[in-house]
């Protein structure tokens, strides 16, 4: 058997996530329906050990020992993002998008757990078929995976990613024909009339990354290097100060997931910032280094995905995700709607809604991207949603995952 060691792993990883952008460049359906390249890298692994695996042979053994680390340092990226100045521009839009989908979370754990009951399972696959990789997307399903495991809950990785990836299918699929429904039954239009073919981009708030590009030219390409090497250096800080902080939670019998820590610290670093400017922080850099670790985590956490777990739970996954579909449409097509306002742009949000509710932010972009190029601008849905889906739903769901596990375990 050849091993890896944990930088192999890293570097055989990396091989594989490239793989996947490659493959999503030729096969459009995927990049339709938005699937993570290191999603589809991951898997390549993964079913080719399913198949090692039917005839008796483990081919390779690969050291996951950074994946922790990999993990840490994207959510730490988004706790960074957490800007309160933000929350601002957006005020109760924001706040009032970011209830109602923490509200959701909780009833897709109830939900879950229902279903779980009613087919014999543990309370906790309904958890983790709920928020954890609906709401949470496959970053989230793969970091609380070893918690469920430890619970009880077998295979839990396998099923996060199946859960999450048909979910991700799922929210491309529906989001754009229900707000179409809502558009035409509703006879909703854009503020101001404009309609068809307008540059989205044109939509796009400036959040989480620089207006404008520079020529780069040798002064200035030093400071975007030293931006970017002081951004990374502030990442590593956060980790180190929330680890003690997780520790210390830790060792007060609370539980809650590894990561925590350095998000919450990387919050209050990217917010002193914004208030007195003394750390010079490079949003762009931070994003980078944030998509970077969440691709090499990912690809290196499906790797070592133990597809044959999944046998026996196709029947409860189907009908779990069914039931959560419904639910999730349904909620969009009357309270969300309502609550935001009943206008083109609340329509457009119920799209992002079910986008990130069922599958990831990407999701929710790509589908009111293709309504506002059918119907028009929508400056307000695209304010409010990707900052809600971005970043703000993940401190609500570890919250809301946490409180699940230690009420049921």
């Amino acid at each position: 058997m050849l091993s890896f060691d944990a930088v192999q792993t890293v570097a055989c990883g990396g091989l594989f996530l490239l793989a996947g952008y490659a493959i999503r460049r030729h096969v459009p359906v995927l990049a339709r329906f938005s699937i993570p390249a290191p999603v589809i890298g991951g898997l390549l692994v993964a079913l080719a050990m399913l198949a090692f695996h039917h005839w008796d042979v483990t081919p390779v053994h690969f050291d996951t020992t950074l994946e922790q680390p990999l993990m840490i340092a994207f959510f730490t990226s988004i706790g960074f993002n957490a800007s309160a100045s933000l929350l601002k521009v957006g005020g109760r839009q924001i706040l009032l998008f970011l209830a109602l989908a923490t509200f959701i979370g909780v009833v897709q754990n109830l939900a879950g757990i229902g279903l779980a009951r009613m087919f014999g399972l543990p309370s906790l696959f309904g958890v983790i078929t709920g928020s954890v990789t609906l709401m949470g997307g496959p970053a989230t399903g793969m970091a609380f995976a070893p918690l469920f495991a430890e619970a009880g809950v077998h295979g839990a990785a396998s099923v996060a990613l199946a859960n999450a990836m048909a979910g991700i299918v799922l929210g491309s699929v529906i989001g754009a024909p229900v707000a179409t429904m809502l558009i035409e039954r509703l006879k909703l239009r854009p503020a101001g009339g404009q309609t068809g073919n307008l540059a989205v981009a044109a939509d796009l708030p400036v959040t989480t990354m620089e207006a404008t590009a520079v020529p780069v030219t040798p002064s200035s390409n030093d400071e975007q290097v030293y931006a970017a090497l002081r951004s990374f250096v502030f990442v590593l800080i956060a980790m180190a100060v929330g680890a003690w902080i997780s520790g210390w939670m830790s060792g007060a019998g609370i539980t809650l997931p590894s990561y925590i820590g350095a998000m919450l610290i990387g919050a209050l670093i990217r917010n002193l910032d914004d208030r007195y400017r003394v750390f010079g922080l490079s949003a762009r850099s931070i994003d980078t280094i944030g998509n970077i670790s969440l691709s090499l985590f990912l690809v290196i956490a499906l790797m070592n995905l133990h597809l044959w777990d999944l046998s026996g739970l196709a029947l409860p996954l189907l009908v779990t995700l069914a039931v959560q579909t419904v639910i999730v449409v349904a909620f969009c097509c009357w309270p969300l709607v309502q609550l935001m306002g009943r206008d083109y742009d609340a329509a457009v949000m119920a799209s992002g809604f079910i986008g990130f509710m069922l599958g990831t932010t990407a999701n929710a972009v790509a589908v009111m991207s293709s309504l506002t190029e059918r119907f028009g601008p929508a400056p307000r849905a695209f304010l409010v949603a990707p900052i809600v889906g971005a970043f703000l739903m993940d401190f609500t769901n570890a919250l809301i995952i946490t409180g699940f596990i230690n009420f049921l375990t």
